[in-house]
C-alpha cells in the first residue's frame, strides 16, 4: 500500500497525476526574481511539481495570473480585530494572509491562562495557520491594575503545543535591562526558543544588553535609522502597518533586496473596517510597490523573510516541498487575489464551514463600579500640567505641558488647544482604582468616547469633553459588557458591544465592519480628526511605549518608567 510520502514523490516525479495542478500562469521565484511560466502541481498538504507540465486531478487555468507563496503576519493581537479567531480567519484569508504568528496577550491580561487556552483551541481550528507566541508580559508592568498574572511556571505546561512558536513580545524592556527576577525566569526558560522583542527607541548599549537575552525579532521602529541599528545588531525587523501604528512609509527605505532578508511585514493590529476598505499585508505590498520598493523585496518580506525568523521552514517559496500555501494574483504591483490555497486547500465558503466551533469565553469580564460626572474631577494644581500628545498615526505620545483652564477649584478643558479629559477605570474588580489626566489630539469638541479594548490591561478608558457624557459612556460599557460607546449630549449615538472578554465581538466580521462604519461618523460628530479614534484611545493606557501615558494608577512617565506624582 502507498504511504503519503511515496505518493507525493510520485506526483513530484510526474507517475500519478497531482491533486491539483495551476496551469498557465507563472510564480515568482523568490531566490532569482524571475517570473517563471510553469504548471504548479499540488499533493495534499505541499507542492510536489514546479518548471515543469503535469496532469492533474483537478486542473485550474491561471492563464494571465501570478503565483506568489501566502503571505505571513509576523505580529498581531486578534483579540484587537475585534472578532474572534474563527472570524478573523474567513476575514483575512481570502486577503492571501496564510498563517498570522499572535500574541494573545489581550484576552491573557484579562482571562490569564484560559485566554490562551482559547486561543489554542480556535488556532487547531482554522484554515489559515495560527501560530501562537506565549503572551511573555502579564502584566505587562506594575504600574496598572491587570486581571490575571502569569508567572512562567503557568507558561510553561504550553510550550511544547503543536501551535506554540515562542515566547511573545518582551515589552518589559527596563526589566530586562535591569534584571527583574520575574523577566530573567521568563528569559532563562525560553532561551534556545523564539523571543520577540518590543524595545521601541532602545540603542546604544541598553540594546545591546537587551539583545543578549536571546531576543531576536523586533515590531517597534518607527524609522530608519533606528531598525538599521537593530539589523546591525542581529534583530529581524518587522515592518509595521496597522489602523494605528503606521510605519511603512518610515521604513520604506530599508526594503531593499540587500537588506530583504531581514525583514517581515506585520499589522499589530488592523480591524475589519479597514481590511475592507484597504486590505491586509496586501496592502502593504501595493503600498511599497507604488512608492519605489522593488517587488523582490517585499514578496521576500512578506513570506520566506519571515517564515526563516520564526523558523517556519516548510514555506514561503513557491517550490517542491514546500507547503501549498499559494495566492494566485492579477499582477505584482495590484496584489489582488484571484485564489488562495492554505496547505493545498482552495479557499472557499465551504471550507470555512468545515470548522468545529469554539465556544467563547470571558462573557462576564466588565466588573467596573458605576461612575459620575463627579468622577472625573482634577483638582487645581500650581504650575503646569501633564498633557498626552497624541501622534497621528503613532502609538507613541509625547510628552506635552500646559496651563490649563480652571473652573472652581478644578482643572478643565482646554478646547481652543485640542485638550480634553482622559480617564481610565479599573475594570476587573479588583481595586475601583480611577485615574484622571488631559490628552491633546484627538479633536472632540463635544461628548465622549469609552473603550474596554486599553493596552494592556485592558481597563475602561474615556476621553471627554463633558463630565456627565464621560460616565455615561463608561456606564454604558459595563450594560453592554464590554466594547466601544460614543455619547453625545447624555444620549449613546454609537455602540459596539465586545462581549468576549470585553475585547471581541460575537457577531460575523461583515456585522462588526458595519458598525464600525456607523462609530467612526458617531465619533466625526464629535468633532474626532483621528483616522481611527477608538484603537488610538486603546493605546493612551499602554506604559511600556514612550513617552507620556495613563493607566488606572495615574498618569505614567515612560521614559523614567514611574507614576507622575
Amino acid at each position: 500500500m502507498t504511504t503519503k510520502l511515496e505518493r507525493l514523490i510520485d506526483q513530484g516525479v510526474g507517475r500519478v497525476p497531482a491533486d491539483i495542478v495551476l496551469k498557465g500562469g507563472r510564480f515568482f521565484d523568490l531566490v532569482t526574481g524571475e517570473l517563471v511560466l510553469s504548471d504548479i502541481a499540488i499533493g495534499a498538504d505541499r507542492i510536489v511539481g514546479t518548471s515543469g507540465n503535469y496532469d492533474g486531478e483537478t486542473e485550474i487555468d491561471i492563464s494571465g495570473r501570478i503565483v506568489v507563496p501566502g503571505f505571513i503576519d509576523t505580529h498581531l493581537h486578534i483579540e484587537s480585530s475585534l472578532v474572534t479567531p474563527h472570524e478573523f480567519d474567513r476575514c483575512v484569508l481570502p486577503y492571501g494572509v496564510t498563517t498570522a504568528i499572535c500574541d494573545p496577550h489581550e484576552i491573557a491580561n484579562v482571562l490569564g491562562t484560559a485566554g490562551i487556552e482559547f486561543f489554542l483551541e480556535s488556532a487547531l481550528e482554522t484554515i489559515m495557520d495560527i501560530r501562537v507566541q506565549l503572551s511573555s508580559c502579564v502584566p505587562a508592568t506594575h504600574l496598572e491594575t491587570s486581571g490575571a498574572d502569569l508567572p512562567i511556571e503557568r507558561l510553561l505546561p504550553y510550550r511544547h503545543h503543536p501551535k506554540v512558536i515562542g515566547l511573545a513580545e518582551f515589552m518589559n524592556f527596563p526589566g530586562v535591562i535591569h534584571k527583574d527576577p520575574v523577566c530573567m525566569a521568563k528569559l532563562d526558560a525560553f532561551q534556545g526558543s523564539h523571543i520577540d522583542g518590543h524595545a521601541p527607541l532602545l540603542s546604544g548599549n541598553d540594546l545591546n544588553g537587551y539583545l543578549s537575552a536571546g531576543i531576536r525579532t523586533e515590531h517597534e521602529c518607527t524609522t530608519a535609522a533606528e531598525a538599521l541599528e537593530k539589523i546591525r545588531k542581529g534583530m529581524h525587523i518587522l515592518v509595521r502597518e496597522g489602523s494605528v501604528s503606521k510605519d511603512l512609509a518610515a521604513l520604506m527605505p530599508i526594503i531593499t533586496e540587500r537588506l530583504s532578508p531581514y525583514l517581515a511585514l506585520c499589522t499589530d493590529d488592523r480591524n475589519p473596517l479597514d481590511i475592507a476598505e484597504q486590505g491586509h499585508l496586501d496592502h502593504m505590498i501595493r503600498t511599497a510597490i507604488a512608492s519605489g520598493v522593488e517587488p523582490l523585496a517585499i514578496y521576500r518580506a512578506a513570506s520566506i523573510s519571515a517564515a526563516r525568523a520564526f523558523g517556519l521552514r516548510d514555506r514561503g517559496l513557491v517550490a517542491p516541498g514546500w507547503r501549498a500555501d499559494l495566492v494566485v494574483l492579477d499582477s505584482l504591483e495590484n496584489c489582488r487575489a484571484d485564489m488562495v490555497f492554505s496547505a493545498g486547500r482552495r479557499v472557499t465558503d465551504a471550507l470555512f464551514s468545515s470548522r468545529r466551533p469554539v465556544a467563547p469565553i470571558g462573557l462576564d469580564s466588565v466588573k467596573a463600579r458605576p461612575a459620575n460626572a463627579a468622577h472625573f474631577g482634577v483638582p487645581v494644581a500650581e504650575g503646569e500640567t501633564p498633557v498626552i500628545g497624541v501622534l497621528p498615526g503613532k502609538i507613541i505620545t509625547e510628552h506635552r505641558r500646559y496651563r490649563l483652564p480652571v473652573r472652581g477649584n478644578e482643572t478643565t478643558v482646554d478646547l481652543a488647544n485640542d485638550i480634553i479629559k482622559v480617564a481610565v477605570i479599573e475594570r476587573h474588580g479588583k481595586n475601583g482604582n480611577h485615574a484622571n489626566g488631559f490628552v491633546q489630539g484627538f479633536g472632540l469638541k463635544k461628548g465622549a468616547i469609552a473603550s474596554t479594548v486599553g493596552h494592556d490591561s485592558h481597563n475602561i478608558c474615556v476621553v471627554g469633553v463633558s463630565e456627565d457624557d464621560m460616565a455615561c459612556a463608561a456606564n454604558r460599557l459595563g450594560e453592554i459588557k464590554g466594547g466601544f460607546v460614543v455619547v453625545e449630549d447624555g444620549k449613546v449615538t454609537g455602540e459596539i458591544a465586545l462581549p468576549i472578554a470585553g475585547l471581541m465581538s460575537l457577531e460575523p466580521y461583515e456585522t462588526v465592519r458595519d458598525i464600525l462604519h456607523h462609530l467612526r461618523k458617531a465619533a466625526l460628530a464629535l468633532g474626532a480628526t483621528l483616522e481611527e479614534p477608538f484603537l488610538q484611545l486603546a493605546f493612551l493606557p499602554l506604559p511600556v511605549i514612550p513617552h507620556l501615558k495613563i493607566s488606572d494608577r495615574g498618569m505614567v512617565d515612560v521614559d523614567k518608567f514611574a507614576l507622575i506624582g
